[in-house]
């Protein structure tokens, strides 16, 4: 018998198919790593995705929700995860990330995860995305 941990592919209802040979999620033992995840509303089947809105705060809430779902999937929460990354495409918006960020991570009871925030280049119309690593257990 192997005691080899089996990593498994995580993909919500809410989301669609990955594009490409990627994962929205993957679990291997304690280890929740969430694919970069943008402000698409939840999946419509024969629809493409698209942005829920053209502002920063629409996009960071959808965002966060789409991290959500999956971490909900593999069995974590925000409490589990130790690392957050914020890719945006616009420097003029990093206040403004920062303030939704905390309101929505203001109940937290243990400490928030580390987090690195950079700025690129997204498909058009998107203006955040986000990824986490969560450790369960």
């Amino acid at each position: 018998m192997s005691d080899k941990l089996t990593k498994t592919a995580i993909t919500p209802a809410t989301h669609t198919t990955p594009p490409a040979k990627f994962s929205h999620g993957v679990k291997k033992g304690n280890i929740l790593q969430v694919a970069g995840q943008v402000g698409f509303g939840p999946a419509v089947e024969g629809q493409a995705p698209t942005p829920v809105g053209p502002g920063l705060r629409e996009q960071t809430l959808q965002t966060l929700a789409n991290v959500e779902a999956i971490l909900k999937e593999g069995g974590a929460s925000w409490e589990d995860v130790m690392m957050m990354r914020v890719y945006l495409t616009d420097t003029d918006h990093f206040a403004e990330l920062n303030a939704i960020y905390n309101e929505y991570f203001a109940d937290l009871a243990e400490a928030p995860s580390a987090r690195t925030t950079v700025y690129v280049g997204l498909p058009a119309g998107l203006l955040v995305e986000i990824d986490a690593l969560a450790v369960l257990g």
